[in-house]
């Protein structure tokens, strides 16, 4: 028996990539299997955290079998990572796998299922891992209403991506504005924090702050990656060696509670 279906791969981030160019970075992006069908993310330029914040949607999948089975028992998606070069065709970095969420047409799109929840996936390069991707998957059974049965893709819009379909609301993280500061003793210092720009510090400026947007939930923050290069002539820059800080938990500040201290004071 023929179902039909849509998917929707929510690819929100991954984090702690394999570097694959001598600059200790990387062009990543991720190619979606699913069935017969493949898509992929935009590429992200050097980063070895790369937030793409992107919908790919799958139309018109075609499954047989019975529908307790393709609720129960979906197929499995495969995610693999690539790093993309200027010459030659791209590098593969990584591969995962998932099983998406099924909603089947005589379901309500509802809680606590729906709409699905970010989760981490191991990317593995070989028997090693390499990274982590922060993505959500949900196949969407259409019905005999045909595609005006399936929830709306409800914002934001970007109108300077063009085509791309940015995570829905309700999917994505909430977002705060943090405030990220390093101070470093020696050596010419590379920060770089989540996909945001680079910020570079040097015995002259060992002071290091950028502000960042991550989100609220800890869980979801990316890792701090640091690299040392040494200044070479004519503006050139040689990597001497990397480190990546996991957890910035014990690191965040949290102002006090100005009314707790006003009680306190006063009670």
């Amino acid at each position: 028996e023929k179902q039909v279906f849509q998917l929707r791969a929510h690819m929100y981030q991954a984090r702690s990539l394999f570097a694959a160019d001598s600059s200790g970075l990387s062009d990543p992006f991720a190619r979606v299997f699913f069935i017969s069908q493949s898509q992929c993310t935009e590429v992200l330029n050097e980063t070895l955290c790369p937030t793409w914040d992107q919908l790919l949607v799958f139309n018109n999948v075609e499954l047989y079998g019975e529908a307790h089975e393709m609720r129960d028992d979906p197929p499995i998606i495969v995610i693999e990572i690539y790093d993309q070069d200027t010459v030659g065709k791209a590098d593969f970095m990584g591969r995962t796998f998932a099983k998406p969420v099924v909603k089947m047409s005589d379901e309500d799109y509802c809680p606590p299922r729906f709409p699905p929840q970010l989760e981490y996936y191991q990317i593995y390069r070989g028997n090693s891992t390499a990274g982590d991707l922060l993505a959500a998957f949900e196949l969407l059974q259409i019905g005999p209403g045909g595609k005006s049965d399936l929830p709306p893709i409800d914002g934001p819009t970007d109108m300077d991506r063009g085509p791309i379909l940015p995570v829905p609301l309700g999917i994505r993280p909430v977002l705060s504005k943090y405030r990220v500061e390093v101070i470093t003793l020696e050596h010419q210092i590379l920060v770089l924090c989540g996909s945001g720009e680079p910020v570079h510090g040097s015995l002259d400026n060992q002071h290091i702050f950028a502000s960042q947007d991550l989100p609220e939930n800890e869980l979801l923050h990316p890792p701090l990656n640091i690299r040392v290069v040494d200044c070479r002539a004519f503006g050139r820059y040689t990597l001497v060696g990397s480190h990546a800080v996991s957890s910035l938990r014990k690191f965040i500040y949290r102002p006090p509670d100005k009314k707790a201290q006003h009680w306190n004071m006063t009670g």
